[in-house]
């Protein structure tokens, strides 16, 4: 091939990328929700215990860093999963049909593929709708998919779950499937669970579906492995979000004086991780005016990891209309998938 008609097949190409690309930045509009940005930080910090919500996890180093905890070899999670999408993803391209994908929590997509790869050796249509906070993985993922997808439409929204779940078009495709795999589901407290489950319904049609991967309660010498690697992964991710507050809220907390701290609570089967401050230190954010003292050994809990059981998320998905159609566990049953319908 020449030069020139290499070059022209590569403008070709970056146009067909354009083309099939949309990428939405969900932003709030009104000076309310504008006025309460930060509210959450202000509440989670000046109370007791400390909390912060994990969402400010996930800027686009916290979501570099997550990236790098699912190939850590403690991690179990993201490996057992994916193999249970690989042995039955073609299983749920038959169960739905041409469908139309929507994930949330989308980060690099790379378990996605093996849905898209099951969709399309079935011949359907490929339409993706991925929603992650951060809006350059979200981006850079996207472009890579419509290069390895030459078929596959993008309809990216960098924005969060609550209000991505809003702004959702009438699909194109004769059904619908949101995807909430990777057992974030775990990060929400009981009664979290149910309004995110509300927000799914509302956001489905009778008969479309709901795909949810949630990570199933096991020993804790196996659980707690997996939020203390030896690399120290996962403490840098934790320490990330004091980062991210840095920035967004002009904070000076200085990182070196806090450490990472996760431990499963039995009686709540829960993963908790904590940051617990190394000396007495005051911390300012001064978007916010808000200064915060902090005792040597004083936490922050930053995340909650729920460990489920499989009858009694299933009886709790019922009773939001989420019928489970079929749920695959890997042989060591640490992990579950639940394909899940809309019904009246």
């Amino acid at each position: 091939m020449s030069l020139s008609k290499a070059a022209s097949s590569k403008v070709i190409s970056q146009k067909s990328i354009e083309e099939r690309l949309q990428i939405q930045r969900l932003v709030p509009t009104t000076r309310i929700v504008k006025s309460n940005a930060g509210s959450d930080v202000i509440k989670g910090l000046t109370q007791t215990p400390k909390t912060l919500p994990p969402a400010y996890f996930y800027d686009d180093r916290g979501s570099e860093l997550f990236e790098q905890i699912c190939e850590l070899p403690e991690y179990y999670l993201t490996r057992t999963e994916m193999a249970i999408l690989q042995q039955f993803a073609g299983e749920i391209a038959k169960i739905t049909g041409a469908c139309e994908l929507v994930e949330l929590g989308s980060g690099s997509s790379t378990k996605t593929r093996i849905l898209l790869d099951a969709y399309q050796q079935l011949g359907y249509p490929l339409r993706y709708l991925p929603i992650d906070v951060s809006a350059g993985i979200l981006e850079s993922s996207a472009r890579q998919l419509l290069v390895d997808y030459p078929s596959l439409q993008v309809h990216a929204l960098a924005g969060t779950y609550e209000l991505a779940l809003t702004q959702l078009l009438p699909t194109q495709l004769p059904s619908r499937m949101i995807g909430f795999i990777g057992s974030t589901l775990g990060n929400l407290k009981p009664q979290e669970c149910d309004i995110f489950f509300s927000q799914i319904t509302n956001a489905l049609q009778v008969g479309e579906y709901f795909l949810l991967g949630i990570d199933l309660q096991k020993p804790k010498h196996i659980l707690e492995p997996a939020y203390n690697d030896r690399q120290g992964v996962t403490a840098a991710f934790n320490l990330n979000i004091l980062e991210h507050l840095n920035q967004r809220f002009e904070g000076n907390f200085d990182t070196t004086q806090f450490e990472h701290w996760a431990f499963y609570n039995e009686t709540e089967n829960q993963i908790e991780m904590h940051l617990r401050s190394l000396r007495s230190q005051t911390v300012e954010l001064r978007a916010l005016k808000l200064s915060v003292n902090f005792a040597v050994g004083e936490t922050i809990l930053t995340e909650i990891s729920r460990k489920f059981d499989l009858d009694t998320i299933q009886k709790q998905l019922t009773t939001w209309g989420l019928v489970p159609l079929h749920v695959w566990t890997d042989p060591n049953q640490w992990f579950g998938l639940l394909l899940c319908q809309l019904q009246a």
